[in-house]
């Protein structure tokens, strides 16, 4: 699959019709709300792991020197937890330009903190598109994170934030703070 998923995500369907769309952000959608909203509420997902495995050739990093930035990769049993956004279908437009380095809408039931559950969209980057960096040691990638910058700034911040904002919520990712505690030794 190509670096650019926005004609792919243009032609997803799923929720034509509707005039609000709830969508679960697990990365920077966390803490960077960049696009208006109706509400927000604090959500998980089941079965999925929030893992540093994708490539950031536009945010994060460059075509030559990608940024490493979060994805899920499926797994059985596991919590994912993050920040659900209700917005109109016209956010996509704007979403899936910030999204289109190998990021696909996927269908999802986003359950919320205090109860409830919906069906909504996520962006995941699945392992065969073009900018999949893959599995690494936690001390690879937070080397990697520490000497990537693009365009929205450097790599290193990306994580930082991300680290801070589970903790303000009262969650700990095994994975982002294992990064994060290598960072801060580095």
């Amino acid at each position: 699959m190509s670096h650019n998923t926005i004609e792919a995500n243009q032609a997803m369907d799923k929720f034509d019709g509707h005039h609000q769309v709830w969508l679960f952000g697990y990365g920077s959608l966390i803490y960077k709300a960049d696009f208006p909203f109706i509400e927000r509420r604090p959500a998980h997902i089941f079965g999925w792991s929030r893992r540093f495995w994708q490539g950031s050739h536009d945010h994060r990093g460059t075509p030559e020197a990608p940024g490493r930035v979060a994805t899920l990769i499926p797994a059985e049993g596991d919590v994912c937890h993050g920040m659900a956004y209700l917005v109109t279908p016209e956010e996509f437009a704007h979403l899936d330009h910030r999204e289109k380095n190998g990021y696909l809408r996927v269908a999802i039931d986003i359950h919320f903190e205090a109860g409830g559950v919906e069906e909504g969209l996520i962006y995941i980057a699945a392992a065969d598109n073009a900018a999949w960096l893959g599995e690494a040691s936690v001390e690879e990638i937070a080397h990697h994170i520490a000497s990537a910058s693009g365009p929205s700034g450097p790599n290193i911040e990306y994580l930082l934030r991300l680290a801070a904002a589970l903790r303000e919520m009262g969650h700990h990712d095994e994975h982002v703070h294992a990064i994060e505690a290598y960072l801060d030794r580095l």
